[in-house]
């Protein structure tokens, strides 16, 4: 992966220089890969790699703009002759039909007084397939969603399959949620499912924070902070395509669960969503 990301940049990037010479994309490539995966601190990175602090902080900077930039290029929605496979896998993994992918929030911290709500959908391989990353930690949610390309898309092109989302999410027709109280055993099996399936989130979420400690904690300005996390999904998805391990000695990363928000639901809005479900209860249940 390492060359392969070193593929994607031909060019120096004048902005990071070492004494009075460009650092080399192979340099500034490590730099950038020692901090997404240490997340310490520029001043220690640089006395590792034998350069100034404002070198560390240039490069990182530079090297996350250029990797961000190609978010469109490694993070694709899938497209109709995709999702029969997807399909079967999220089914191997709760026996959920006609799921296509799982939604979720995880929040990133630049600092101690702010933090960033990334919205993130996967796939059951743990491939990222869309991804919104400008909101501020404090908005909810459901508001993430409704303001995206995504919702917007899935809106008016209904999907062939139906996304997961946990109950802070609204109730549409490509978006199924968990009942709040299941009433009977039919419900009680739909939950289950879901949960074992949309499981596969929270999952990825703890995969991608494992693999790149830095976002657990960005001691960067929200701009740069969300430069980076865009940098760490494209990375994020190469590696899982190119099957990179995350560690010798790690068995599997820890689910990331975030504390479930109370649902944001707009008026009228679920009717279908509802008749969907319970067509789904129905038919699998």
């Amino acid at each position: 992966p390492v060359q392969f990301v070193l593929l994607l940049f031909r060019f120096p990037i004048s902005e990071a220089t070492h004494s009075y010479h460009a650092l080399s994309v192979e340099e500034q490539c490590l730099i950038t890969l020692c901090f997404y995966a240490c997340g310490t601190f520029y001043q220690v990175i640089g006395d590792n790699m034998g350069v100034r602090k404002a070198t560390v902080s240039n490069v990182v900077k530079a090297m996350s703009v250029a990797l961000g930039s190609l978010i469109n290029q490694f993070v694709s929605f899938p497209k109709d002759d995709q999702t029969a496979q997807t399909k079967h896998k999220f089914f191997q993994m709760g026996n959920m039909p006609s799921t296509i992918g799982a939604i979720d929030c995880t929040r990133a911290y630049p600092s101690t007084l702010h933090s960033i709500n990334i919205q993130l959908v996967g796939n059951a391989d743990f491939i990222i397939t869309n991804c919104v990353v400008k909101w501020p930690g404090s908005v909810h949610d459901a508001r993430i969603l409704r303001e995206s390309a995504l919702y917007r898309e899935l809106q008016s092109h209904r999907p062939n399959g139906i996304v997961l989302g946990d109950r802070a999410y609204p109730l549409l027709p490509w978006l199924m949620t968990p009942f709040p109280v299941a009433n009977t055993p039919e419900q009680a099996r739909f939950n289950s499912s879901h949960c074992k399936t949309r499981c596969a989130i929270e999952r990825l979420n703890g995969v991608l924070k494992r693999r790149f400690a830095c976002l657990n904690y960005l001691r960067v300005q929200p701009k740069v902070a969300c430069n980076i996390i865009l940098a760490c999904i494209v990375l994020h998805n190469i590696a899982t395509r190119c099957h990179v391990p995350l560690d010798d000695n790690c068995d599997g990363p820890e689910p990331d669960v975030e504390p479930e928000q109370p649902p944001m639901f707009l008026p009228n809005e679920g009717h279908t969503g509802h008749a969907i479900r319970d067509a789904i209860v129905r038919n699998y249940f």
